[in-house]
């Protein structure tokens, strides 16, 4: 039975699983070279145009080594997930930039001093190097800072690469004999071909709109073979003078290491050392931005696939297999969205559709070179330039969309947020993209500071009106109500640090020149403290204290961080265990013990209450008094004792004479209370029952040792048929104790609601 079980799952047999799983995988890994074979040809050219027509069919065979060899460094370096790796064209830009501004540029290379070739070899040390670069990222562990990079700056980095990509390919889709920088491509446009132009449009528009019509079809490979079939057509026809040129003649395709030898030799050329310091520096820069395109792309996927992700290994995997792939001739690569979502669309889960994908590009490349020879260029560029309209962040053109629609209510912060895409854009374009990821996270950094430096106090309120959960006789209550206002209780928020602890201590400031004598500070929702803002809450520690004053602080411990911090810098030690609450409602009861002390010294005591000095009885004459307490029963319960259980049918009345008993409910998930209510001498609980003759609410437990005198539900009915004044006086105390509560309790609601 075992054995039946571990080989049917659903009903199927193990060995059919695995041979549809297979299936599934080899369909997968097809599908994904479909769109991985175009794409990587173009890419290959973006990166490598700048050094000539020449190095055309390089550039399409670099693109596609980088899809071969890349994968495979990957499979060997352990990675065992369906992701699909290849050149992406954030990458490809960035090599080609390169290209254009180090290598073509250089005074050497204008002076005739470097050959294509040996540009070639030094565009793979520049690979090889941002690849050990990347891989030591990944060593260091930095692949968790990408979430550190604010939408802004990659939405802005997005829509540059997006425009450059575009105005890199347009001399292509004009036809124009050479490739050229858009700023000397106006005075060429005389030589611009409308045929080619035609054909260009062609592929455009059907590998755009092709998905609208058939999802079976892919729409790169289709948009590719008719704009070369049209090509062809115009040039039977007798126009192949008016066409741009196709991608040429293949070398040989088979990727082997053959490039280390030139690699190995280029130090010995004195023109390339004069440009290894900035080839070392392009390709730190290239390695950055390569990294945070990898790690944004394993985000995705992780999304997509459900499969967590370790991005400092990603990094070390892609670092290591753009190093090697350079070796083999390949431009620098990461993980391909496309390929892998259609991998994972096609049912391709393990690695072995990474083979298949592998398998099926290395067959091209070696076998099928004449075909991609006959390549028009200008079908290349049309497919970059459909990759250059998706490149553009639909994030910044909805924000810009709203903004103009007046669809946010508070226009400030999309404003903001388009100012620091244009921003990163335009620097990105004009300068490089280090430049402006560093301006664009600076930015961001400022404008959170100044988020972040808003007050740190959520609300303040005053003990007069916010009272602590604790039932006192209507004395104290009245006391409290008229010196309530020498407690404030300060909520904050946030972090408690340099940009906002000055802050705080002014407003406390402030309230102590107001009659305050006792200061309270709910930390509850604080999730940092600073050097900064410790030294503050021990200047208003010190402050308070010179004036008679106390800090109390609630919610210390709820957050460890903070915690740690108040302890670490002394707070806590300063203000003492006393001052120290696990909630703010006992901070508050502590502070009204406080207060009342200072008013009456009577008031605070274990002396028992005679039962002819119980609030409930005010209004009574003394004869009265006598018969009714002669109906009462004196009760002592100890702490820890329940006095009340939630359910039960008794219905009495009871009357505390000394100490105090809580109804307390248990903190989800915790293992401490929360305090509903607590009552002490003189106030009454148990009414509501004995009222409306309904099982008790609520569990009432002895928080010290307690005398209560209870009034039965019997000895009720007793007294409002044989002394129905009596009963009549009594309802009517018991009515404004409710009134006197549910006042409170309005303007404790009005007053935390402000």
């Amino acid at each position: 039975m075992a054995v039946l079980g571990q080989e049917s799952v659903r009903g199927r047999p193990a060995s059919a699983r695995t041979f549809a799983s297979l299936r599934n995988d080899i369909a997968g890994g097809a599908t994904a070279a479909l769109l991985t074979i175009p794409s990587s040809m173009g890419y290959g050219v973006l990166a490598l145009q700048s050094l000539g027509e020449p190095y055309l069919s390089h550039a399409v065979l670099a693109g596609l080594y980088c899809a071969i060899v890349m994968p495979l460094a990957v499979l060997a370096l352990g990675g065992r997930t369906a992701t699909m790796y290849a050149p992406r064209s954030v990458v490809a830009l960035l090599v080609g930039s390169i290209v254009l501004q180090t290598l073509v540029s250089s005074p050497a290379a204008k002076a005739g001093q470097l050959t294509a070739e040996t540009m070639f070899a030094i565009v793979l040390l520049l690979a090889v190097t941002a690849g050990l670069f990347q891989a030591l990222f990944g060593a260091l562990r930095l692949g968790a800072l990408i979430k550190y990079i604010p939408s802004p700056v990659m939405a802005g980095f997005q829509n540059a690469v997006a425009i450059l990509i575009l105005v890199s390919q347009i001399d292509a889709l004009l036809g124009v004999p050479r490739h050229l920088p858009l700023s000397r491509l106006a005075g060429q446009l005389g030589t611009a071909q409308p045929l080619t132009l035609l054909v260009g449009l062609t592929t455009f528009a059907i590998i755009w709109y092709l998905p609208r019509f058939s999802r079976r079809i892919p729409a790169v490979p289709a948009g590719l073979v008719a704009g070369t079939a049209v090509y062809h057509l115009v040039a039977a026809l007798g126009g192949g003078a008016l066409l741009g040129p196709m991608i040429g003649p293949m070398p040989h395709a088979l990727p082997t290491a053959r490039y280390l030898t030139s690699l190995i030799a280029l130090p010995a050329h004195p023109e390339v050392r004069g440009l290894l310091p900035a080839v070392v520096s392009a390709a730190f820069s290239l390695a950055i931005i390569a990294s945070l395109d990898a790690l944004l792309c394993a985000k995705t996927v992780e999304a997509v696939t459900g499969r967590k992700t370790d991005g400092s290994r990603e990094l070390l995997r892609l670092g290591a297999a753009n190093a090697t792939a350079a070796c083999f001739g390949g431009i620098p690569g990461s993980i391909n969205l496309a390929a892998t979502f259609a991998n994972h669309r096609a049912g391709g889960t393990s690695f072995v559709s990474v083979g298949v994908n592998v398998l099926v590009i290395l067959v091209v490349a070696v076998f099928l070179g004449p075909v991609i020879a006959i390549l028009p260029r200008v079908v290349i560029a049309a497919s970059l330039l459909v990759v250059a309209v998706q490149l553009v962040d639909r994030w910044s053109l909805r924000l810009l969309r709203d903004l103009v629609g007046r669809a946010s209510a508070d226009w400030r912060v999309p404003a903001f947020d388009l100012f620091v895409v244009a921003l990163v854009t335009t620097v990105t374009i004009a300068l490089n993209l280090v430049v402006a990821v560093g301006i664009g996270v600076a930015i961001a950094v400022a404008s959170f500071l100044l988020r972040m430096s808003r007050s740190v106090v959520r609300r303040s309120y005053r003990g007069d009106l916010a009272r602590s959960k604790r039932m006192r006789d209507s004395d104290l209550t009245e006391l409290l109500s008229r010196e309530g206002r020498r407690i404030v209780v300060f909520e904050l928020e946030g972090a408690l640090f340099f940009g906002t602890a000055e802050e705080l201590a002014a407003s406390i400031e402030a309230s102590v020149r107001d009659s305050v004598t006792v200061v309270i500070l709910d930390l509850r929702r604080v999730n940092d403290v600073d050097s900064t803002g410790a030294r503050i809450l021990l200047q208003i520690q010190d402050g308070l204290c010179r004036q008679g004053g106390r800090l109390l602080l609630s919610h210390a411990d709820d957050h460890p961080a903070v915690s740690m911090a108040l302890q670490a810098m002394r707070v806590s030690a300063a203000v003492g265990p006393g001052a120290m609450f696990h909630d703010t409602d006992a901070a508050l009861e502590h502070a009204e013990d406080m207060v009342i002390a200072a008013h009456r010294a009577d008031a605070v005591g274990p002396t028992e209450l005679p039962v002819d000095h119980l609030p409930l009885l005010d209004g009574l004459t003394t004869e009265q008094r006598a018969r009714f307490g002669a109906l009462l029963v004196r009760r002592v319960y100890r702490a820890g004792d329940v006095v009340v259980q939630e359910g039960e049918e008794d219905h009495s009345l009871l009357l505390i004479a000394a100490g105090t008993a809580s109804v307390k409910i248990r903190r989800a998930g915790r293992e401490q209370y929360r305090r509903l209510a607590t009552f002490s001498p003189g106030t009454v609980f148990g009414e509501v029952a004995l009222l409306d003759r309904q099982p008790r609410s609520a569990t009432v437990t002895a928080d010290e040792d307690l005398v209560c005198y209870v009034l039965s539900a019997d000895a009720f009915d007793a007294l409002t048929v044989g002394d129905p004044p009596i009963a009549i006086h009594l309802l009517s105390n018991l009515g404004r104790e409710l009134s006197r509560r549910l006042r409170r309790a309005t303007a404790m609601v009005s007053q935390l609601e402000d």
